[in-house]
């Protein structure tokens, strides 16, 4: 009988983690697991529990909830022998985008804890002077993160359509950005943009295909920078973003780096759709740090 602790944060996807919670709990006893059900109040309390939770060495550990979710636990999921498997009930799920995973069947995807397979891949981290915060999907710097902070407040409409919303918001404010960046040792040099997308995975907000040719487990980081934009070029910009095919733009430049150092002013990186660190930060990847389940085939 296969030993699955299942952590779920109910209020996830503007409560439907609940619901999410409930199916996965009842699939995998169906199956014949031996579930045991863990909740923590806050993230501090959902962090610590998880780490408990690892110590005791379930087969499984079965996280229900978002990227946000995962990102606010993966310090304790980072290099740990326990695969993790998750049931998405986000408001983006990039992160399951990305792996293949049911976004729309919380059975479904609790049933890759049984009968998928383990899959390693990679984690970035964003490195400031205080701390260090890793994350799975994209680190967000300029516009974009103006976009998140402008999503994070907004009450209406749900899922994507309230990414797009704050996109329009923040179009209207569009200013350019004065960068300065090195990669992979470079020396820093100047490179005002309208931003900078650092992507382990391929879309944030929800399916936005920023870094299309991103791999979670190819040992780099795909980043993308959007040179200096008038908000009409920025506009007839957003249908190739919305389908990936910005790339071959002369507008964006594309590569794939193992760290990227960034500095502006009053710079603010998001990542996995949370406000992460402020100020000037190096961001880089560990390759193979996380064990994930994934559908067979991944």
């Amino acid at each position: 009988m296969p030993k699955i602790a299942l952590v779920a944060n109910p209020r996830s996807g503007k409560g439907r983690g609940a619901a999410a919670a409930d199916a996965a709990v009842a699939a995998l006893r169906a199956a014949g697991a031996d579930v045991q059900l863990h909740a923590g109040a806050s993230a501090a309390e959902t962090r610590a529990l998880v780490a408990a939770v690892l110590a005791e060495q379930p087969d499984v550990l079965v996280v229900v909830g978002g990227d946000g979710t995962v990102s606010g636990i993966l310090p304790e999921l980072v290099g740990a022998s326990v695969p993790l498997a998750l049931v998405p009930a986000g408001t983006g799920n990039d992160l399951a985008r990305a792996l293949a995973l049911p976004l729309h069947d919380a059975a479904a995807a609790a049933g890759i804890a049984l009968h998928g397979i383990p899959r390693r891949i990679d984690v970035g981290e964003v490195v400031t002077a205080e701390r260090t915060v890793p994350f799975l999907t994209v680190a967000a710097l300029g516009f974009d993160a103006k976009v998140s902070d402008r999503t994070n407040r907004l009450r209406w409409p749900r899922g994507a359509a309230r990414y797009y919303l704050a996109i329009l918001i923040e179009l209207a404010r569009l200013r350019p950005v004065r960068f300065r960046l090195g990669c992979d040792g470079e020396t820093m040099h100047d490179a005002p943009g309208t931003l900078i997308a650092v992507g382990n995975t391929t879309s944030y907000g929800g399916g936005m295909p920023i870094s299309p040719a991103a791999r979670p487990d190819d040992g780099l980081l795909d980043v993308v920078h959007v040179a200096p934009l008038h908000r009409s070029t920025l506009v007839r910009l957003f249908p190739l973003l919305l389908t990936g095919r910005h790339l071959q733009r002369r507008e964006v430049a594309h590569r794939r780096v193992r760290e990227i150092s960034v500095e502006a002013d009053d710079l603010v990186v998001y990542a996995d759709g949370e406000r992460i660190v402020e100020g000037a930060c190096t961001i880089r990847v560990r390759p193979g740090a996380l064990t994930i389940m994934v559908p067979e085939g991944e």
